[in-house]
């Protein structure tokens, strides 16, 4: 059994590579790093190509720059929404067979400060958010050309390979390097903004288990548990014995981008799954 993870360099590839590897499922990892294929998601061809030399049984879409800003605008374009055309057409022409898995993502829902349903409209506030609504919609529109296609909506998860431009990641490396001796100071905006804290290789686990099954072709697949930045600055210098009010700058004309963002994870819990990890256990795997 076979399948192609688009993106596998990131946190969501890196750990569902590793449950399909336990299960004996031969990946082809795509990724613009070292160590993985290499091709232009642009590029109907080379995603051509690649399908039909292999045929999988799954693919799986994460490839983009986990970005709203509006300078990724043209990139996430290519990666996510020409991507997704690309790997469907590519499926429907050369390998009907395949399941394809396309990520989605809570921001690209209008956000009224309470729990999202799949259901729920979409409102483009962000550029990240053209290109999702629209790959979602190109998933709509080849499953009623018989295409197994699958959405999933992310919301935030994360893991110890989160880069710092990801606020969680941000604020336990600086509470780390506190707690080493740093006397510097994290600069942050609003701390009582409230997302969700799950665990990546909790999340592929979703993934594998929404894939699985042949009723419900879109899903939010979180945790549906709400905390605050506020929280997660006590849970990460709770770890160093330190106070995070003596470390913490709060910008006080920031204007975030929402106040709250949260799922509503009936659906995929109705398939037998829910995350295993708390949000204190995801402190402290953060914090190693």
């Amino acid at each position: 059994m076979t399948a192609i993870i688009f993106g596998a360099g990131g946190q969501d590839g890196y750990y569902l590579a590793k449950l399909l590897a336990e299960k004996k499922i031969e990946v082809t990892g795509v990724s613009r790093q070292k160590g993985f294929v290499n091709i232009n998601m642009g590029d109907y061809k080379e995603v051509s190509e690649l399908i039909s030399l292999h045929k999988p049984v799954y693919i799986f879409h994460f490839a983009a720059n986990s970005t709203t800003s509006h300078e990724a605008i043209f990139e996430n374009h290519s990666t996510i929404a020409t991507g997704t055309l690309h790997i469907l057409e590519s499926v429907k022409n050369l390998s009907p067979h395949t399941k394809v898995f396309i990520s989605g993502s809570g921001l690209q829902f209008k956000n009224e400060n309470k729990p999202i349903k799949e259901t729920d409209p979409f409102e483009a506030r962000d550029a990240y958010s053209v290109s999702r609504i629209q790959s979602a919609y190109a998933a709509r529109y080849f499953r009623t050309l018989g295409i197994h296609a699958y959405i999933g909506y992310f919301f935030n998860h994360d893991s110890p390979l989160r880069t710092e431009r990801h606020m969680t990641k941000k604020i336990s490396e600086a509470a780390k390097r506190i707690g080493a001796g740093s006397n510097e100071k994290l600069v942050i905006g609003n701390i009582d903004v409230i997302k969700e804290y799950a665990y990546a290789g909790d999340i592929v686990k979703g993934v594998w288990t929404f894939m699985n099954q042949e009723g419900i072709p879109e899903a939010n697949i979180s945790s549906g548990r709400g905390y605050s930045i506020r929280d997660w600055l006590v849970a990460c210098f709770a770890a160093v014995n330190k106070k995070w009010e003596d470390y913490v700058v709060i910008k006080k004309d920031f204007i975030p981008d929402y106040q709250k963002l949260v799922s509503d994870p009936a659906l995929i819990f109705s398939l037998g799954w829910q995350p295993e990890t708390s949000f204190d256990e995801l402190a402290k795997i953060m914090m190693r």
